[in-house]
């Protein structure tokens, strides 16, 4: 074989050979909806990619044992565009032609249109917007992302390790990914000591950012925060402030493909940029906490496949497999109730970052969110890297009220949320 094969093409092929005596193996269906195309694509597509490799590695190792039998995985992705009809359609084909065992979505503004939908046939839901979550979503599930609230992490580091900036001036896009954003990170501000001097709500049609940075840097910040802006925007917005002269801190809750941007600007101009995402190749992602099964590999893995596509979710949607592959194996059955309960067995569970437990209660109605420790990632030289990892736990023990008061003056607690929502499905 040459040698130009991967690791994961040598094991697809060799599962793929004929293996005498045994039988064919059945097959288990999970979905994928999320934005595969738009604006949002960098958080769909990436991690559909990351669900190949793990369903190509799995079923090489001879696929998911349940009930006395093994199974393959065959992942099934329907773009949803971001746009609540495409979700609704996306979810019926899923469950109802597909028949899939779990859907794995981004969420945000989809997963309003396809909730009635889930609740009626009991399916197995994840989301990585835990603002998502409410009594009446029962069999969604939050086990990986717990957006915005990581976001703390960041400005609480910073703190800790800049104490001289003690003003920030930050923006958003005016959407469900935005708003509950904002107000995190008031909070988390709030709570470093540090003032916001400027604050900037912009529609997600906008196409010139110039004005929006001139704006923020009109008020001579010592940080500019992106909030949880799209990838287009984050990129925008930084090569506007490197244009514009700023010459302070920037933090934002991604920074996918920040290599070009270190191309377009510079490594003096991006050094100490922080965000929440780290790439897998970090050697902090070897520690005996992390529950993710060969990082190092895997990054190598998916930039061999996937090259210049790395991003926040490329490793988020596997995480999630990996859950669910441990707890159908502990239910002996891909049932979704029965695999939900496996997951959320005795209140704690393996996040891929470390022992965490089911939270969530005082924020969402429901304690269906996995909560742990969450990576701080800064730009040393030109390359992200873990500086440490922090308890979200622990800053929510000191600082809950502050955040659940900024959450409702932006009306994005979940029973505030829940009287806009529209019914549909």
């Amino acid at each position: 074989m040459p040698k130009s094969f991967s690791t994961a093409t040598k094991l697809t092929v060799a599962a793929s050979m004929p293996r005498l005596g045994l039988k064919a193996r059945k097959t288990v269906k999970i979905g994928i909806l999320a934005p595969l195309t738009g604006d949002l694509a960098a958080w769909g597509q990436p991690g559909l990619d990351g669900c190949k490799i793990w369903a190509d590695w799995i079923n090489a190792q001879g696929g998911v044992s349940v009930g006395g039998e093994r199974f393959n995985v065959e992942i099934v992705a329907f773009d949803d565009k971001y746009d609540p009809i495409h979700a609704l359609l996306g979810a019926k084909k899923l469950i109802i032609d597909d028949g899939v065992k779990m859907i794995m979505m981004l969420g945000g503004d989809t997963f309003p249109a396809v909730q009635e939908l889930v609740n009626r046939h009991k399916m197995l839901v994840t989301t990585l917007l835990p603002s998502d979550l409410s009594p009446d979503t029962p069999y969604l599930i939050a086990p990986c992302e717990v957006h915005p609230i990581y976001n703390v992490t960041g400005v609480e580091w910073l703190r800790e390790n800049r104490p001289e900036l003690k003003t920030v001036a930050m923006c958003a896009q005016e959407d469900s990914l935005g708003f509950p954003s904002i107000a995190t990170y008031r909070a988390a501000f709030e709570a470093a000591s540090i003032g916001i001097v400027k604050e900037i709500l912009f529609p997600a049609t906008t196409a010139d950012v110039g004005p929006i940075v001139a704006e923020m840097l009109s008020q001579e910040p010592d940080i500019l925060c992106w909030d949880t802006v799209y990838e287009p925007f984050v990129h925008a917005l930084t090569e506007q402030a490197f244009r514009q002269g700023f010459t302070g801190q920037i933090i934002s809750c991604t920074a996918d493909n920040y290599r070009t941007l270190v191309k377009k600007t510079s490594k003096a101009f991006m050094e100490g940029f922080v965000f929440q995402f780290p790439d897998f190749d970090d050697p902090a992602l070897n520690d005996p906490q992390v529950n993710f099964t060969r990082p190092n590999e895997y990054f190598a893995e998916y930039n061999t496949r996937y090259p210049d596509s790395w991003s926040a979710v490329s490793w988020e949607y596997y995480a999630i497999l990996e859950q669910w592959k441990a707890a159908a194996e502990k239910a002996h059955t891909f049932e979704p109730i029965s695999v939900l309960a496996s997951m959320k067995a005795g209140g704690v569970g393996k996040h891929v970052f470390g022992d965490a437990k089911w939270w969530g209660r005082e924020l969402f109605g429901i304690n269906h969110a996995l909560v742990g420790n969450w990576p701080v990632v800064v730009i040393r030289n030109g390359k992200a890297r873990i500086a440490e990892f922090r308890s979200i736990p622990d800053w929510w023990d000191r600082h809950s009220d502050l955040l659940i008061k900024h959450l409702r003056d932006r009306e994005q607690m979940w029973d505030q949320r829940n009287r806009h929502r529209p019914k549909a499905g």
